[in-house]
């Protein structure tokens, strides 16, 4: 069921601004900050979180906004999370400031694209739809390392370095991936499963053939990666498909059917 969908208020600009604010002065060039950049970039997640917060859960007792924007900046959300817990082991300038700046720009696609206000039936709903995007969040965590081992493995063959472009030695950002991609699939399997034992009427749409076919997908990496030790890009490229297997299945049909078709269902 949808319900109004409001506009937005004086705290949601309010925590909009804090956050855009904050992501762009942690993603500035350069020294400007200093050491106080890794504090601006917490204080933007912090803006980023409440907003969400305000936006997507903010809709009414038994109902979230869910569409193309909100869940797009919540799994953003879940990887600049990670990376501030992450980053006060392992410092990763660069890395903050990209993140910053994907920040910066997931806050300003969900006031654009704020999706519609919908019930979700029941509490089993409710942690049906949590675990989805908390699977989303920790592939894109995922993606990010899974990149920078790809970045590391360049610098390796080009005999530049033993550690990847931000100084994180090469078997810890596999061994990082993987985790990221087996709590990812832990949690995924957990949606699938609670959603097919809670769903009165199941159908198979694109949503769930999607998300289906991404959990293939995922298992048949973790199994190769057992079975058969793949590591590097033959890994990577198959996390890499799977994300975005996964990101059709909500983020991609709702990008279609708010921004190219300007509808919604």
């Amino acid at each position: 069921m949808i319900l109004s969908a409001a506009l937005p208020g004086p705290w949601t600009l309010l925590l909009a601004l804090l956050a855009v604010s904050s992501y762009v002065l942690a993603a500035w060039p350069g020294e400007v900050l200093g050491r106080l950049a890794a504090r601006v970039f917490v204080l933007g997640i912090a803006g980023h979180a409440g907003l969400l917060a305000l936006e997507i859960g903010g809709a009414g007792a038994g109902s979230v906004r869910l569409g193309f924007g909100p869940v797009l900046s919540l799994t953003v959300c879940g990887v600049l999370l990670v990376h501030a817990f992450e980053s006060r082991l392992v410092p990763l300038p660069g890395v903050r400031r990209v993140l910053a700046a994907l920040g910066a720009l997931a806050v300003g696609l969900e006031l654009v694209f704020p999706g519609e206000a919908r019930t979700l039936g029941s509490s089993w709903g409710s942690l049906h739809w949590l675990l989805g995007v908390g699977s989303y969040g920790l592939f894109g965590a995922a993606v990010l390392h899974g990149l920078l081992l790809d970045s590391a493995e360049r610098r390796l063959r080009q005999r530049k370095s033993l550690t990847g472009p931000f100084g994180l030695p090469l078997l810890q950002l596999e061994r990082l991936t993987f985790l990221f991609v087996k709590a990812g699939f832990g949690v995924l399997t957990a949606a699938i499963v609670l959603g097919t034992l809670t769903t009165a009427h199941w159908r198979w749409d694109h949503k769930t053939v999607l998300s289906l076919l991404s959990w293939v997908i995922f298992a048949l990496l973790l199994a190769g990666r057992h079975w058969r030790g793949w590591r590097g890009q033959q890994a990577t490229r198959w996390l890499y498909a799977g994300v975005i297997v996964l990101q059709l299945a909500y983020v991609g049909s709702r990008f279609v059917l708010e921004v190219l078709l300007e509808r919604a269902s």
